[in-house]
């Protein structure tokens, strides 16, 4: 079969990434095999690529949207022909190819009114911004959420979540992608190019600031959110890095690490099924048209490299999708 690969030795670039031919895998006795139709595209899977820990060869890819073709001895709650959806482990080999494995335990059906570029759109982002308010936030006293670059993948689908949950939103953004924060919307948008966060902030907040803030950039402005933050606010942290001199004490503040992908480490049967689950919400609401997963463009197989370059370049408005079929 055709996958998108990277081989030699460490470190990678997407110089490295190269469609050749692999062997189809073969499902263990809880795994199912997918006939790929659809890979959502994220930065996780360049920075994937370029980890002097990822060994080679390996296939790359993470978000897969496609139908069953082979089910283990041991899985019983799915058939072949089911169409499916899922975020994978980085583990396992990836899901830019024709057919991929992956364990039953995380897999989510897709409606039948849901293209497959539509679900594979709404994994890696989606379900971290759904992790990062449903799972992670205690919303018992959140006047208003703080969501940086709302005008990337997880801001796009926390300002969604953000809505349902009937949270005022402050978004910040730049000004190519306002458009996009736009469309979904927000109470308040901060072009972080051109105005103070921290001053926006309190004003839009009549100095109180905001109770939630979902950081997806990390590093320094984890620190700098603490005079964006209300008394006994919280910080949903999902980029990297902490700073050292964080200070969380004098507003008795609380900091959430939401991670995802990550759980299949901890070999936590519960944990990796809640991906499942958080999938069939995600798969349902894009049934109904309550969450829309704004994708900038559908790109062929043979272009996914490309897309990556896109994407690591930072020209995407909107999730790109590799369609596999």
């Amino acid at each position: 079969m055709k996958a998108w690969t990277i081989t030699g030795p460490a470190p990678h670039t997407l110089a490295d990434l190269k469609l050749t031919d692999v062997a189809e895998p073969t499902p263990g006795d809880t795994e199912v095999k997918v006939y790929v139709r659809a890979v959502g595209l994220n930065p996780a899977d360049y920075k994937v690529i370029e980890s002097s820990d990822t060994p080679a060869p390996r296939v790359v890819g993470m978000d897969c949207a496609g139908e069953i073709v082979a089910v283990g001895s041991g899985v019983t709650n799915w058939s072949v022909g089911d169409r499916v959806m899922y975020h994978g482990d980085l583990r396992r080999a990836g899901s830019l190819a024709e057919f991929t494995v992956t364990t039953a335990l995380s897999l989510a059906p897709i409606p039948s009114n849901v293209s497959f570029e539509q679900a594979a759109a709404s994994l890696c982002g989606t379900l971290t911004a759904y992790q990062a308010l449903y799972r992670k936030a205690n919303l018992s006293e959140v006047p208003t959420v703080l969501i940086h670059a709302g005008g990337g993948a997880v801001g796009l689908a926390a300002l969604q979540f953000a809505h349902d949950l009937h949270l005022p939103t402050i978004a910040t953004t730049s000004a190519r992608k306002r458009p996009l924060v736009e469309r979904v919307g927000a109470d308040t948008i901060i072009d972080y190019h051109q105005e103070d966060v921290t001053a926006a902030v309190l004003a839009a907040t009549d100095g109180l600031g905001v109770g939630l803030s979902i950081n997806t950039i990390g590093g320094e402005e984890l620190a700098a959110d603490v005079a964006r933050m209300a008394y006994n606010g919280q910080i949903i942290a999902i980029g990297d890095g902490m700073p050292a001199h964080l200070d969380l004490d004098s507003k008795a503040l609380g900091l959430t690490r939401s991670a995802l992908g990550g759980v299949y480490g901890s070999n936590n049967p519960t944990e990796i099924a809640d991906l499942g689950f958080m999938a069939g919400v995600v798969g349902q609401k894009l049934a109904t048209g309550e969450f829309d997963p704004v994708i900038d463009r559908i790109l062929p197989f043979d272009d996914a490299a490309e897309g990556l370059r896109i994407l690591q370049r930072g020209e995407n408005l909107g999730k790109l999708v590799v369609n596999v079929d």
